[in-house]
């Protein structure tokens, strides 16, 4: 039977799907990831300024201590635009939870949108190296950063945040790998898997929270 072309954009259970089946085709061992997984699910953030700022609210933080940011955040009167975000006080924003650092890369992005230099519109449709390019040429973005915004605010069908720790603990561990990938060669890896990297990425994190859960912690 020959497989529904999946939808370019990874915002639904049924796109996510479809690209896991294809990522199985392209590469078997993947299959027992797919069943051990179970069901993926969407994560989509609001696109633009508001996204941008939320995925720099979880760096390196725990889902639950982002969350929490992110709901005071999200609450304060003018928080979500790029203008009104440049009249709010530091003060006001470090109350929400942010650092000084965060405060401030936020800022750099809004001023960057306001001056019309950051256009996060037509990000969807740039192949995923440009994309990444694109973002990470504006101060305060970094890869992991601009790769997290496209997968999950923008959509976009191929990007692997090859930096992420829980998605190289759960390559090796999904993978049987002898030992924890490099980032240079996650990035080797997971080009085998274009042009469905993002589904790959949202598979193998479900694949880590649910052998966290099962085993305490993924070795």
């Amino acid at each position: 039977m020959t497989p529904i072309p999946p939808s370019p954009r990874i915002d639904s259970a049924e796109a996510i799907a479809a690209h896991i089946e294809l990522l199985v085709s392209i590469d078997p061992r993947l299959a027992a990831v797919r069943d051990f997984a179970g069901p993926v699910a969407p994560r989509i953030n609001p696109p633009g300024f508001a996204g941008m700022a939320k995925v720099i609210t979880g760096q390196q933080l725990s889902v639950t201590s982002a969350a929490a940011i992110w709901g005071r955040f999200e609450q304060l009167p003018g928080a979500l635009d790029p203008l009104t975000y440049l009249a709010l006080s530091e003060e006001a924003v470090r109350a929400t939870g942010f650092s000084g650092g965060k405060f401030r890369t936020v800022r750099v992005i809004a001023e960057a949108m306001v001056a019309g230099e950051l256009d996060f519109s037509h990000l969807e449709t740039l192949p995923a190296d440009e994309a990444v390019a694109y973002l990470v040429a504006h101060k305060g973005i970094g890869p992991w950063t601009a790769e997290v915004y496209l997968m999950f605010c923008a959509g976009h069908p191929d990007v692997f945040p090859a930096g992420d720790l829980a998605l190289l603990k759960a390559v090796q561990h999904g993978l049987g790998l002898d030992a924890r990938p490099s980032i240079k060669e996650m990035i080797r890896i997971a080009a085998s898997w274009a042009p469905y990297r993002s589904a790959a990425a949202l598979l193998f994190w479900r694949y880590f929270a649910v052998m966290r859960d099962r085993e305490g912690i993924l070795l």
